[in-house]
């Protein structure tokens, strides 16, 4: 099935994890992806594993938080597919704390990956958008594009320890509904997904590992005795995997979706708060 065949869509953090699984998804079912990461290498996999699955994809490296990275971003897409139709915004990672030793540097890298980058991401986009709505207009036809925006539980929720994570993923879910409003016109689908407990390594019960970020060495992993419990509060029993978390991202770039906008899908096996 190609119901995607042709769309240009942009993953950002689509190296490893949900990134990589949506990104492969979606060419998958036709589209051309452009894929980012932070390292070089994790993105150049994801290219690799899609063109090897028959697929078209190109890299572009680097953090989604540098000042030229949107445009950089946006004219990829342009400049190799002469499209843009997707957009799903994804990079991110979790620096927690309870609010008493949340750090202003802690507090403002989370704010600066998970919220002011898909703004900036999606405030390049716009004259592209515009522009290809206009054409799409001229020629009497009527082209759904899509965003989907990463948000989480944690910001439907709130979380212990996770003041600024929390207040990101809450701050996507407003610039989702606002982007809603302001881009119907362009008969573009704003939605987000909100992820409930899915195993990537920022999540997993092997224990407590770490990862790189901007030369920071940032703990992330679960306690097993928590991923347990976690699970067992599922009413599924277990946590999510990429490929499912990557099946909801995609269910709202499908043409099955084009009269959905403004929306959170709770992505959390039935988890709920």
């Amino acid at each position: 099935m190609s119901n995607l065949q042709g769309r240009v869509a942009l993953v950002t953090g689509s190296g490893r994890g949900i990134g990589q699984a949506i990104a492969r998804k979606l060419a998958a079912h036709g589209a051309h992806v452009v894929v980012n990461d932070l390292d070089p290498e994790p993105a150049a996999e994801t290219v690799e594993l899609i063109e090897k699955a028959g697929g078209q994809a190109i890299a572009v490296a680097g953090s989604v938080t540098d000042p030229d990275f949107a445009e950089r971003f946006v004219d990829t897409a342009v400049s190799a597919f002469d499209g843009l139709d997707i957009i799903v915004n994804n990079a991110g990672y979790t620096w927690d704390a309870v609010i008493q030793k949340t750090s202003d540097e802690q507090w403002s890298a989370i704010l600066d990956v998970h919220l002011t980058a898909p703004f900036r991401l999606l405030r390049a986009a716009q004259p592209v958008i515009k522009r290809f709505a206009e054409r799409d207009r001229a020629a009497g036809t009527t082209h759904h594009r899509k965003v989907v925006n990463v948000s989480s539980i944690s910001g439907l929720a709130g979380n212990p320890g996770q003041a600024n994570y929390s207040a990101a993923k809450a701050g996507v879910v407003g610039l989702t509904k606002t982007l809603a409003k302001e881009w119907g016109r362009y008969a573009v689908n704003v939605n987000a997904v909100a992820y409930g407990v899915i195993r990537t390594r920022l999540t997993d019960p092997a224990g407590p590992g770490s990862i790189d970020v901007d030369g920071r060495q940032l703990v992330v992993g679960l306690n097993p005795g928590i991923a347990a419990a976690l699970d067992r509060s599922i009413p599924l029993g277990r946590a999510g995997t990429v490929e499912e978390a990557a099946g909801a991202a995609y269910l709202l770039c499908t043409p099955e979706a084009d009269y959905i906008t403004g929306e959170v899908l709770l992505c959390a096996g039935g988890y709920s708060f």
